[in-house]
Formats: structure tokens, sequence, C-alpha cells
């Protein structure tokens, strides 16, 4: 499996020019990390391997074949797709929402089958006390990953997702993202995934793919691209990047608090309170009498 972005550019207009010169080759089942500030064309990007955009000018190839060669349904057995914090409405359960991610592979009589997959995906999730709800009673971080379970059930090769951890709470972040390198090392997925948290890009992505200004900055391992240096000239912002159980972890510098002062008044404060709790305050006691 393979995917091959050839001089891609995608434009709304001549002056809105989303993504230019995109060259782009993923050799193999992994995880794949795209990374970069808002509106560099992260999305836009993975619209166009999924054929949801047709690009402006240049090539998706997937295996060596044009996408826009593929029948809908070929597709679609081959190329996955979850939506950022999917705002779609199903009128329907849990369970029912999932089974649509088995569309592509549906034949007569093959529900049994459809359903094993459908089970998987839930327990993968940890949403099977979920099966039976409407999907549209849902919090967000549950929609979140009923929609990656139907992307699951989908059993694609190559998963596309955009901020699949959007919404969800932190043990929930870790464990869906380890899940996504999972399907990559033991089930040959290609996993792609847009992704605003650094760290748990660095963490567990095989490659990271940074864009900045429409443009393809940096492309490498997670060493290679999460460095003070690619953070601040296309974040603009600066950092501390250490290494944390064998990868790379950044910290964000504030050299707005650190000239602030605020530690010393922060410090005065606390003086202030110290000097004010040891000050003894007599009781004061009233006795009213009679015509007084």
């Amino acid at each position: 499996m393979q995917v091959d972005i050839q001089d891609l550019e995608y434009s709304y207009s001549q002056e809105a020019i989303v993504l230019n010169g995109i060259n782009i080759s993923i050799r193999k089942p992994q995880l794949v990390s795209i990374i970069g500030p808002n509106g560099v064309g992260k999305s836009t990007l993975i619209h166009c391997i999924d054929r949801i955009l047709q690009p402006t000018k240049g090539t998706v190839l997937v295996d060596e074949k044009p996408v826009t060669e593929y029948g809908a349904k070929e597709l679609a057995k081959v190329v996955g797709y979850v939506p950022y914090a999917a705002t779609d409405t199903f009128p329907m359960t849990v369970v029912d929402t999932i089974l649509m991610g088995r569309n592509p592979h549906r034949k007569w009589k093959s529900l049994h089958d459809d359903m094993v997959v459908v089970e998987e995906a839930m327990e993968l999730m940890d949403i099977k006390p979920l099966a039976m709800r409407n999907f549209n009673e849902l919090s967000a971080g549950q929609h979140q990953r009923v929609m990656l379970a139907r992307g699951l059930a989908q059993e694609p090769q190559i998963l596309l997702l955009d901020e699949p951890t959007a919404n969800l709470d932190i043990r929930h972040q870790m464990e869906v993202t380890r899940l996504l390198k999972t399907l990559s090392v033991r089930k040959g997925v290609m996993v792609v995934m847009i992704s605003h948290d650094l760290n748990l890009a660095a963490k567990y992505s095989d490659i990271i793919i940074m864009l900045s200004k429409g443009k393809v900055f940096a492309v490498g391992t997670p060493e290679e691209i999460i460095t003070a240096e690619n953070i601040r000239e296309v974040y603009g912002v600066e950092s501390e990047v250490i290494q944390s159980e064998g990868r790379p972890f950044m910290i964000i510098k504030d050299p707005s608090f650190e000239n602030c002062g605020c530690e010393g008044e922060i410090e005065a404060s606390v003086h202030r309170e110290d000097a004010c709790s040891s000050i003894s305050v007599p009781e004061i006691s009233e006795e009213v009498s009679d015509g007084q």
C-alpha cells in the first residue's frame, strides 16, 4: 500500500491558494501525522486524498492508480475517512451508525459477519454500553468515539482522520492514538491523521508532515520535525524540546510570563497573606445591659 501526491495544488480562486506544490510519498503501513497552524491546508490535503475535493492541479495516486480512476465503492474499501468533531446527526442507534461503515463490504445475508466487525470496533473504542443509545443524545466525546468506531468498521487499507482526539478526555486521547498506532503495526493499515497535539504526534507517529503556508515545510521522523527551530519558524512560538520515553516532548515557553515579574508579585502576595495570618485579633465581647 502506498500513497503518492505529486505537484498537488488546491485553490478556491486565483487569490485563495490553499495548497501549492505538495509532493509526498507514503510507502508502507505506518502512522503519519500532519501538523501545522490553522489554515495551512491540512484538512484540504486529506480531502484531496479521499476525493472529497478535486485538486486544481497535480495527482493523487493510491497504489500507483489515480484516485479519480477508482469507483466510489472501490475507493471506499481502500480509503476510510473520519471527520473532525462530526456534526452529522443520525436518527439511529449507535450500533446502526457504526454499521454504516460496513456499506462498502455489504453483501446479501452478510449481516452476521458485519456485526462481528461492528462489535470489535465498539470494544476497541470502549463504547459497547452505548450500543443501543440514540446517536443524537451522546456527548461530543462519545460522538467522536462512535465515528472512530465507524471508521474502523469500514476496514480500509488507508485510514484518514481529521483531529481524531478532538473532544476526548486525556485518557481517551492517549488510548485512541495508541490504537491507531496498533492498527498500523498489527493490521497493516496506513493511518494518516491531522493533529494539533504535537506531543501526541511525536509520541506515536512514525512520520510527521509539517505544513506551513500551504506548502510542505518538512517531512521526517518525530526527532527530525519536533525541534525548537521548526516550531519557532512554523508556529511563531518559543519552545523547549526535551526527551521523554525516547521521544521528543515540547514545552511551550512564554517570554511575557518570564519578564512580567509575576513571580515577584505572587511572592509578595504570599508574604502579605502570611503577615496577615500572623496578626492576633482579640475577641470582642458585647455586654448589653438594661437601659443601655
